[in-house]
């Protein structure tokens, strides 16, 4: 049996998730991306610093990504209840 190809996170990228998987998911964790997350994704850490990893109850990990391709890390911006702004990271 011919074993399959492990996916880059760029070639995964490619296939769309369902975007509900995720709700009612709770964030456990928000903190910098590892070495080994970098990597992976073919990422440096930023000239701010590491780009931030957003870890699910479930181990699902979302990256900001600068574009849908994956070519770099990316920031998260908010908004709060009281209508002030904010970066996560």
């Amino acid at each position: 049996m011919a074993e399959k190809k492990k996916q880059t996170p760029t070639e995964a990228a490619s296939v769309q998730a369902d975007p509900t998987s995720i709700v009612g998911r709770k964030i456990i964790n928000v903190r910098p991306m590892q070495s080994v997350e970098l990597r992976a994704m073919g990422w440096t850490t930023g000239r701010h610093g590491p780009p931030i990893a957003i870890v699910l109850d479930d181990g699902t990990k979302l990256y900001p990504s600068r574009d849908e391709e994956g070519n770099g890390p990316g920031a998260v911006f908010g908004v709060s209840t009281d209508g002030g702004s904010f970066m996560v990271g």
